[in-house]
């Protein structure tokens, strides 16, 4: 048995004015053939459990195509057009496959093609007919569309946030697909689009809001007639028609049961919308609870969320904590002109500096500070442990580590950075353990790392394209209605 593997892997960011590149993929990951499996095959990404799960069984793997950018703004046409015709050209290559294993996002966004990962998934359909397994992943941020689920076999999302288990999805898809394969089941698919946004800060799903859902989807699994079932929770910074919330379950050959199965787990996420809407604490607010508490806090900038493609450089946070005089605290720009002002002053210069906001004017404006240089870095840095996203190694670009007399060490970029990893600290001498707070530029993605340093987290409604409250984004594409965005929004299954 031969099966086919295929990644293509983008969250985009369409309140970002600048498009993703094909060299945004060049610079991350952009492969085809067998260096998948050198690059994949050991990670804790979806693509390494596609390796895993199929060689447990003692069926091949064939890497065909694996593209991945940073989130990042919508593809640009051309460059999405190269992508999936290198993918397809994968596909006409390949001899003797029974299967194909793919991973989309399911938040792709391209120019001129919104619903870029239920087209690309529909191409690969069109190439290999109607008959042929096709099996994949999603992530739970996936904006699900009808083409994505029609051009499927089976889709199998992550269950958690931050992402810890990408790895064991994969397995999951693979073990369908070779029991797909040999005849043993007929997986058969259905979703359910309930009319309703659920909010980034509401979507971590250790905390007790989200429990009732998954243990639901949980207890639904214990038929044995379902053998998958998902919760895509969205991602409301793609302005797409199909932005917004789903439900799937995979069945063994019952339709009935399918859309059955997946209506009750959409109903039940509409019954608790309520308590999906958010809870949003202002600047002054987060400042004001760091004031009264002995924790070690990690600030979480939600405006500036990196992980969704945000800007890595915005201000309005790390301007008040500079202001204030807070105490000890982390920080991390993305500042390439600073980052070699500092290199041209050499460590242990004191300089001025005006940093960050110089992306766009979303995000605050940059801050004028003076700084010591403390250390200079290549900025690369590893992480052995599963962490959100799957990855293991990181190029940040140089990186210049400085500290003012506030107590703010700042550490400012060559490349716009994920703060998925302690290692990112730590390979560049500094320790995260001396700070009474530290800022993290994402929402739920940090916590897996940060919380082996902080006792609390603070969700902070900071300003930028990653805003969480969705009332301050300007939506001209999505779907109408839509909950929480229009309240009065009513529902009724048919």
């Amino acid at each position: 048995m031969r099966i086919g593997v295929i990644a293509l892997l983008h969250e985009s960011n369409t309140f970002l004015t600048q498009p993703t590149s094909l060299d945004s993929f060049r610079e991350d990951l952009l492969l085809t053939g067998e260096p998948i499996r050198a690059a994949l095959a050991d990670s804790h990404h979806e693509v390494g459990g596609f390796f895993a799960g199929l060689a447990a069984a003692d069926v091949d793997a064939v890497p065909l195509f694996a593209a991945r950018a940073l989130p990042s703004g919508r593809i640009a046409s051309d460059a999405f057009a190269q992508l999936v015709e290198q993918l397809i050209a994968t596909v006409n290559a390949a001899n003797g496959l029974e299967g194909i294993l793919v991973a989309p996002h399911g938040a792709t966004v391209s120019e001129g093609c919104p619903d870029a990962d239920g087209h690309w998934l529909h191409a690969v359909r069109q190439t290999v007919g109607p008959d042929f397994p096709i099996v994949g992943t999603l992530d739970a941020h996936a904006n699900l569309s009808p083409q994505m689920v029609n051009s499927c076999d089976a889709l199998v999302a992550y269950r958690s946030n931050p992402h810890l288990d990408q790895r064991e999805r994969g397995i999951e898809a693979a073990r369908l697909m070779i029991r797909t394969v040999r005849r043993e089941i007929r997986p058969t698919m259905a979703a359910c689009f309930p009319p309703l946004a659920i909010s980034i800060e509401r979507q971590c799903t250790d905390e007790p809001h989200l429990r009732p859902l998954y243990d639901f989807a949980d207890a639904q699994r214990n038929d044995v007639r379902v053998l998958s079932n998902s919760i895509l929770l969205g991602f409301p910074y793609s302005d797409v028609n199909e932005m917004g919330s789903a439900t799937i379950v995979v069945t063994n050959d019952d339709q009935a049961l399918a859309e059955q199965s997946a209506c009750e787990l959409g109903r039940l996420m509409w019954n608790m919308r309520a308590d999906l809407h958010g809870e949003f604490v202002s600047v002054d607010q987060a400042l004001h609870q760091c004031a009264t508490t002995t924790d070690r806090v990690c600030l979480l900038d939600m405006g500036d969320n990196v992980g969704g493609g945000s800007a890595a450089d915005g201000t309005e946070l790390l301007a008040a904590i500079h202001a204030r005089g807070v105490g000890p605290t982390f920080g991390c720009l993305f500042d390439p002109l600073s980052v070699a002002a500092c290199e041209e002053a050499g460590p242990g210069a004191r300089l001025s500096l005006t940093v960050g906001g110089k992306t766009d004017g979303n995000h605050g404006a940059p801050i004028e500070l003076d700084a010591t240089v403390v250390s200079l870095h290549d900025g690369r840095f590893k992480e052995p442990q599963p962490r959100h996203g799957g990855i293991t190694e990181f190029d940040q670009g140089r990186t210049a580590v400085c500290r003012t007399d506030s107590g703010l060490t700042l550490m400012l970029t060559s490349r716009r950075m994920v703060p998925f990893s302690l290692q990112q600290l730590i390979s560049c001498d500094v320790d995260p353990d001396s700070f009474r707070f530290l800022v993290a530029k994402g929402v739920n993605a940090p916590i897996a790392a940060y919380r082996e340093v902080c006792d609390s987290f603070i969700r902070v409604n900071s300003i930028g394209s990653t805003c969480a409250d969705m009332s301050r984004l300007e939506y001209r594409h999505r779907r109408r209605p839509l909950f929480p965005l229009e309240p009065e929004t009513q529902w009724q299954i048919v």
